[in-house]
């Protein structure tokens, strides 16, 4: 299912010069706040993410209640907030709370994602969940569904969807900069915890942590210190891997000025891995077919210390852009039949004397400012579920059903039916594209 209609809706904003004049305001939110009252949040998951988060989250509201499965973390957060109140179950925060909650952040493992987010956005709460959005494909395209069909409020955590140095290079090339766009190139230094391993040996569970709460929707296993708290995302019962981590960021310019949404096939090539842990490094490459506003697309992801050879970096333009003769550990190179754009961050550089021109583009307030401006009434931030990172995080998503089956070399090539979320041309893989969960969680 394609979202590029209701896409192009959201973005008729009025542009006006360089900024945007955002229109057509709609509550969203329960309570329906208006624009003077505070917004009343919860937040779920309050370490390492988490704790920047709840803290954008206070400086834009009160927060009420905090959950977190490590009683350490839970009691830190406490201390900031010592009028809220404490979970370690954010079910039962939610039978408590839920009618007085506004918002709620979601700074949990991948495998958690959907399970928080869903309960919320059936109450119509609003929701600020991390990227990758979920940890499936059909858990993304789920929370866009309940997004819309509850018309909520909706942000993913990839601020630089709200940078207007990205915006501004992204309409760029939307407008046609570099002219006909065939090749995109993204790349990171993730991983950087451990992939590729071994479980490690079953240890008891520290006395500050709820195992079986963290383990959430995902099947029973022992506690590891493999997994908990940083280590989680190199594995598939649990975390997304490079892709999930840095996808929504690197590839989000790219995304943003070509719809890089549902691609027809994918393939990958990746390290050895045992189809329980990730591998150390592959190299991802995505299809897309010709839309209304571009032609054919090859996207190519790499990460794990992979980069695109340096000969898409050719030319004396470069010489000052690359770190030692080499890209940077992150970034993106966008190529036109008259340009290219290599950036490694936001703002980016247009190669081979394209100008870019006095480019209109909507320009944002900031990345929790359009959050809490929907949440009181205004339009959707740009970032929401069912026009924006909804696709985005299918996308990205899309590469790890490539990964799954190339098991330490080229595997098969996967076609892609994005209305009907089914992959062919390579073994089943159904429980990626949509999980099972054990008791307790409800994935429909």
């Amino acid at each position: 299912m394609s979202y590029s209609s209701n896409r192009r809706d959201f973005l008729k904003s009025a542009l006006v010069g360089g900024f945007t004049v955002w229109i057509g305001g709609r509550a969203y939110s329960q309570g329906n706040k208006s624009p003077n009252d505070r917004i009343d949040f919860a937040c779920i998951g309050v370490g390492g993410k988490g704790d920047s988060d709840s803290s954008d989250a206070a400086s834009h509201g009160n927060v009420i209640a905090i959950c977190d499965v490590d009683s350490n973390t839970l009691d830190r957060a406490a201390k900031k907030w010592p009028d809220a109140k404490k979970y370690s179950d954010y079910r039962k925060m939610y039978d408590e709370l839920g009618h007085k909650i506004n918002g709620v952040t979601v700074s949990i493992p991948d495998h958690s994602h959907y399970a928080a987010t869903a309960l919320a956005l059936h109450r119509k709460i609003a929701c600020y969940t991390q990227k990758p959005l979920a940890h499936s494909i059909y858990e993304v395209r789920k929370l866009s569904e309940l997004a819309r069909k509850n018309n909520v409020a909706t942000q993913m955590g990839n601020q630089g969807t709200a940078d207007n140095g990205l915006r501004k290079n992204a309409y760029a090339v939307k407008a046609g900069a570099l002219g006909k766009v065939s090749e995109v190139h993204v790349w990171t230094d993730r991983p950087i915890w451990p992939q590729g391993i071994d479980r490690g040996q079953p240890l008891d569970v520290p006395s500050n942590l709820a195992w079986d709460l963290w383990l959430g929707p995902a099947k029973t296993r022992p506690y590891s210190v493999n997994y908990h708290d940083f280590k989680w995302r190199g594995w598939w019962d649990f975390g997304t891997g490079a892709l999930g981590d840095m996808g929504c960021h690197n590839i989000n310019q790219a995304f943003m000025a070509l719809d890089l949404r549902d691609p027809t096939s994918v393939q990958a090539e990746t390290s050895t891995h045992n189809s329980d842990s990730y591998p150390k490094s592959s190299h991802v490459t995505y299809e897309f077919p010709a839309n209304k506003e571009r032609g054919p697309v090859t996207l190519h992801w790499y990460d794990g210390g992979r980069k695109p050879s340096l000969d898409h970096f050719a030319g004396p333009d470069f010489a000052d852009l690359l770190e030692s003769g080499q890209p940077a550990t992150n970034g993106w190179l966008i190529i036109g039949d008259k340009g290219k754009l290599y950036s490694t961050g936001s703002g980016g550089h247009i190669i081979g004397g394209v100008d870019l021109g006095d480019v209109k583009y909507p320009v944002s307030p900031g990345h929790w400012e359009e959050f809490v401006a929907a949440i009181k009434g205004g339009d959707q931030a740009m970032s929401n579920f069912p026009n924006y990172a909804g696709g985005l995080a299918e996308t990205v998503l899309l590469g790890n059903l490539a990964v799954w089956p190339a098991e330490g070399g080229t595997g098969p090539l996967i076609k892609w039916d994005a209305r009907r979320m089914k992959a062919t041309g390579g073994p089943d893989m159904s429980h990626i594209i949509k999980p099972q969960y054990r008791a307790g969680y409800h994935l429909d």
